[in-house]
């Protein structure tokens, strides 16, 4: 699985609507190997389109410590790489979109905040493949 890398790539995707949401992130989507995928970034920004493609977007505003942040993102990259069955051969974009709540999780990178960023991302990826 490639890693989103460049500010055109994480755009592409963003141009388009999520594909599935849950209480704290949402997954954008972008299929490559579809016939007049649209704008044609497809072939021109995600090379090779043979794989999937995965990228985190973990904004400060919602994860203001870097340590969530990269625990967050950290997270992100082990969910898509263990799903079974894989990601499609497209473009994934998964967004932090709320914030988790600091009263809750007091610890920047505790266990807790951990499990709860795994457990909801498992119900991201599963609703995308009801979908």
């Amino acid at each position: 699985m490639r890693r989103l890398r460049t500010r055109d790539q994480f755009q592409a995707l963003l141009a388009h609507r999520p594909v599935s949401r849950t209480a704290h992130f949402a997954l954008h989507r972008l299929p490559l190997q579809a016939p007049g995928a649209g704008d044609g970034a497809g072939p021109t920004l995600f090379q090779p389109a043979d794989g999937a493609w995965l990228g985190a977007m973990v904004p400060k505003r919602w994860a203001r410590r870097a340590v969530t942040r990269n625990a967050i993102r950290r997270q992100i990259h082990a969910v898509g790489e263990s799903l079974q069955p894989p990601l499609a051969a497209d473009a994934h974009l998964v967004r932090l979109r709320a914030g988790f709540a600091r009263s809750q999780f007091p610890s920047a990178s505790s266990t807790a905040l951990k499990a709860a960023v795994r457990a909801e991302l498992l119900l991201l990826f599963a609703s995308r493949e009801r979908r």
